[in-house]
C-alpha cells in the first residue's frame, strides 16, 4: 500500500498587530506569534527561519506558501503577499491566498459547531468587515466580504438565520447588538497562520494554488482617507 504524502505548507498572517507564521507538515504543526505593532517586515523572516526549524524542514521543502489576503491592515497585507510572493519564486512553488474572514470563521467552527456563521470585525472609521460561511470541509463562503455599519449585522445575521456570529465586532459596536439574540456569540476568538495554512492546503487540493505574480490580497475597503474638501464638508469614507 502507497501511503499518500501530504504537502508541506508555510503560511504567513499579517492582517492585524499579531504577526503568525506556520508550517503544516504532514499532520505535525508549528507555529509562532507575536504582537508586533507595526514591525512585522522586521520580525516576519526570523519566525520563518524558527518555525521551519522547529518542524524539521528547509525552505525547498515547502510545496507551497499561503498567506492571509485580507481584509485587513492595507501595509499587513501587502507585507505578507510580497513576502509569500518572494519565498514562492525564490523555490520556484505556487502561491495560495486564503481570506482573513474565512480563516477566522474555520477557528470559530472549530470552537462550537453551527451550520453558517457570521463573522465580522472591527474596520475603523466605525464600519466592520462582515462574510458569513457555511460549516463544510472548505468552509465555504456564502456571503462575500464587505463593508457594513455596525448597527446593520445583526440584522443581516437574522435575516441569513446563522447559528453563530463571531469576531471583534461584538464588543467593539456592542451597543449595536441586541441583548436577545438567536445565535451563539464568540467575540474574542482570532485566526491565525495556523487556520491559514490548513485552509490553504484544502485550496491546493481545489486547485487554488497559483503562480507567485497572480497572488494578491483582498482589501474590499476601496477609499481609505479623506481628502481636504472631504474633511471640510464631513464627507463619509466609501
Amino acid at each position: 500500500m502507497i501511503t499518500r504524502m501530504l504537502p508541506t505548507v508555510l503560511a504567513l498572517d499579517t492582517a492585524t498587530e499579531v504577526c503568525s507564521v506556520a508550517v503544516l507538515a504532514d499532520d505535525r504543526l508549528v507555529e509562532r506569534l507575536e504582537v508586533v505593532g507595526q514591525r512585522h517586515s522586521e520580525r516576519i523572516l526570523p519566525m520563518v527561519d524558527a518555525v521551519l526549524a522547529e518542524a524539521g524542514r528547509v525552505l525547498t521543502d515547502v510545496d507551497f506558501f499561503a498567506f492571509g489576503s485580507g481584509p485587513g491592515s492595507f501595509t499587513g497585507l501587502r507585507i505578507a503577499c510580497g513576502i509569500a510572493q518572494g519565498l514562492a519564486y525564490g523555490t520556484d512553488k505556487p502561491v495560495v491566498a486564503v481570506g482573513n474572514l474565512r480563516a477566522l470563521a474555520a477557528r470559530a467552527l472549530s470552537e462550537k459547531a453551527a451550520e453558517r456563521v457570521l463573522v465580522a470585525i472591527d474596520a475603523r472609521m466605525h464600519e466592520a468587515y462582515c462574510a458569513i460561511y457555511r460549516n463544510d470541509a472548505c468552509v465555504t463562503e456564502l456571503r462575500a466580504a464587505s463593508l457594513e455599519r455596525p448597527d446593520s449585522l445583526a440584522g443581516i445575521a437574522s435575516s441569513e438565520q446563522v447559528g453563530l456570529v463571531a469576531g471583534n465586532a461584538l464588543t467593539e459596536f456592542a451597543s449595536d447588538w441586541p441583548e436577545s439574540v438567536s445565535w451563539q456569540a464568540l467575540p474574542s476568538v482570532r485566526a491565525s497562520a495556523a487556520d491559514v495554512a490548513r485552509l490553504a492546503r484544502i485550496d491546493a487540493e481545489r486547485g487554488l494554488a497559483v503562480p507567485p505574480a497572480q497572488a494578491m490580497p483582498v482589501y474590499v475597503r476601496d477609499h481609505v482617507a479623506l481628502t481636504i474638501e472631504e474633511r471640510r464638508q464631513g464627507a463619509p469614507v466609501t
